[in-house]
């Protein structure tokens, strides 16, 4: 039997999001922004959220030890207090959530062949330039849900490869996000359920938690696992060039955040979500799927127009999406978007429709 070693986060259904589309896009260019000197308001990510005057006060004051030396007291201070957190023995801090999925990855896996199952949307098949196949020599076998939302056991199950048939890759992980996208918004699911990180990530080997989206750290991500796991994967963040040396400021403004903004802020953002999705579906716009957390997904075909115009009509506003010349986006709320921005948000939109419809009316009388 293959050892089955997810990587990220337990599943909890009605929180995954679905994406048929890739939303990373070069839209809206800066040329379309109205004015600089007013606020923006973005909504590509969640991580576009920026540290705060409180962040770089706190900053100021964390230690200034050598890391890869274990002797930053701030950066053990943040790594004890997410594995405690989670339940689990030990953490690790690493610059980006790229890097904490890859190090797991690598640590979990020993000898090839051997292979990972995967959501098809995952990040660490998306959207991590391979870096499975690169740094593992692993093969992915990436899933879709019959159901459209999030993988079963059985569907699971029915793709495990436990044999020892020379002809195959042997599955030797099982890596699960939620939500979806890299399971760097575990915080999301934790704070709109009520349940605590150790109740979602109990039954995995290790966690993969990003700290620089809805919770506000200017950068990083924590992997979490047990010691002789972190050990390995500490040795592997050298090796991928993530030793970090003085990065005590860094991990004190990170466990700041979380202590500042996890839960209730992370709530707000999904109260603005649900409002901007009710409203969107009031004018006509399909929103694709039920909105949860933090995430809208929409298609702007029924409105005749395609989210690179959308985009470029907003950002016009002063307001930030991702665009391309599909008719599908993802629209993120995070605690740095004010109320009064999907105000400003559904007026341009409606009246990017009522321009359309005078258009429509005029060509149908012409």
């Amino acid at each position: 039997m293959a050892r089955l070693i997810p990587i990220s986060k337990f599943l909890y259904p009605f929180l995954f999001r679905s994406n048929s589309f890739r939303y990373y896009s070069t839209y809206p260019s800066s040329s379309k922004i109205k004015s600089y000197s007013d606020q923006i308001y973005d909504f590509r990510s969640d991580t576009v959220t920026k540290p705060t005057d409180e962040m770089f006060d706190i900053m100021r004051n964390a230690s200034r030890g050598d890391d890869v030396f274990n002797e930053d007291e701030s950066t053990y201070e943040l790594e004890t207090y997410i594995a405690e957190l989670t339940g689990h023995d030990a953490a690790l801090f690493a610059p980006s959530g790229t890097m904490t999925n890859q190090i797991a990855i690598r640590a979990h896996l020993s000898t090839p062949p051997h292979s990972v199952i995967c959501d098809f949307r995952s990040h660490i098949y998306n959207y991590e330039a391979g870096g499975v196949a690169y740094h593992s020599q692993a093969s992915v076998t990436p899933l879709i849900p019959s159901n459209k939302l999030f993988l079963t056991c059985s569907e699971i199950e029915s793709e495990l490869i436990t044999t020892d048939d020379m002809h195959y890759a042997p599955t030797r992980v099982i890596s699960l996000e939620n939500t979806l996208h890299d399971g760097a918004r575990l915080w999301n699911a934790c704070a709109e359920t009520g349940l605590s990180l150790q109740e979602f990530t109990r039954n995995f080997d290790s966690i993969s938690l990003c700290l620089s989206k809805g919770i506000g750290a200017p950068i990083g991500s924590v992997l979490v696992g047990n010691k002789e796991f972190i050990k390995t994967a500490r040795h592997l963040r050298k090796l991928f060039g993530g030793g970090w040396r003085q990065c005590g400021s860094l991990a004190s403004a990170a466990k700041y955040a979380i202590a500042s903004n996890f839960p209730y802020h992370l709530k707000k953002s999904h109260l603005l979500a649900k409002k901007l999705s009710n409203e969107l579906l009031n004018l006509g716009i399909h929103v694709t799927l039920p909105v949860h957390t933090n995430m809208i997904f929409i298609d702007t075909k029924s409105i005749n127009i395609t989210t690179g115009e959308l985009a470029n009509s907003l950002a016009s506003h002063n307001i930030l999406i991702s665009g391309d010349n599909s008719t599908t986006t993802r629209l993120v709320l995070h605690y740095q978007i004010p109320p009064i921005s999907i105000e400003k948000f559904i007026d341009v939109v409606a009246n990017i429709i009522k321009e359309k419809n005078l258009k429509k009316n005029y060509n149908v009388h012409k």
